[in-house]
């Protein structure tokens, strides 16, 4: 999908981390139309959520879930073709190189479409050194978008500061999901990677996610609003 042609109001992704379903239609309802993509993650995903991705569908809402699959190349092909099903447009997986072939080729004949997790934007370079890794983040991710591009993925996740660099290796081929996106006044809460709408989207962000700045919100609808016309003015 060329970011050109992705409708503007679908570029904010409200991720409904809630702990049930009830939570969760309940600020779908607050948002309304101010609202069009929606992410399911673990939390929800767990507490009986996936049902709500058909509903989502149904209502003219896109939905992307956030699994971030990774296992031996079958099991991740036999939970693909399952959530291939639901009728979400997006679904997560890491980027090992196993896993990204696997969810690619058990999707096809689908309209989803696999985004490959490049480092989670709560990870910095002392994280990774942490855990055994020799890389840094920028090259980790750089690593990752190649390996991921070369075997047909259509999309990566990645922090606002990599979009840039990430474009000028895969191109515009492949969107660019970025969550760590925190408007201006708000906390970095967990996020170690951030940056503001309209920062995200001038960096070269096609698909913004926000959770807490929105969920939290004492008037959820007026936070997306502004970050919906935030993201129209980066557009120009």
């Amino acid at each position: 999908m060329q970011p050109s042609k992705i409708a503007p109001r679908d570029r904010l992704i409200v991720a409904l981390d809630l702990p049930e379903v009830a939570a969760a239609e309940a600020m779908i309802a607050r948002l309304g139309d101010a609202v069009t993509f929606y992410k399911i993650g673990y939390q929800l995903a767990y507490t009986g959520g996936l049902p709500l991705v058909g509903r989502l569908a149904d209502a003219g809402k896109k939905v992307f879930i956030d699994l971030k699959l990774h296992d031996i190349g079958n099991t991740v092909a036999r939970g693909v073709e399952s959530i291939a099903k639901l009728g979400a447009t997006f679904l997560t997986v890491h980027a090992y190189p196993q896993t990204m072939k696997a969810a690619v080729e058990a999707r096809a004949g689908s309209g989803l479409k696999i985004l490959a997790v490049t480092v989670l934007t709560s990870y910095d370079d002392a994280d990774l050194h942490a855990a055994g890794y020799r890389f840094g983040v920028s090259d980790l991710v750089e690593a990752r978008a190649q390996q991921a591009q070369v075997l047909g993925v259509d999309g990566l996740v990645c922090s606002p500061q990599e979009a840039a660099s990430l474009h000028k290796i895969v191109g515009h081929q492949m969107v660019l999901v970025t969550p760590g996106i925190r408007p201006a006044g708000t906390a970095a809460g967990d996020q170690k990677r951030i940056m503001t709408p309209a920062r995200a989207i001038a960096a070269g962000g096609d698909y913004l996610v926000v959770g807490r700045p929105v969920l939290e919100a004492a008037d959820p609808r007026a936070v997306a609003d502004a970050i919906q016309a935030e993201i129209a003015q980066a557009l120009g």
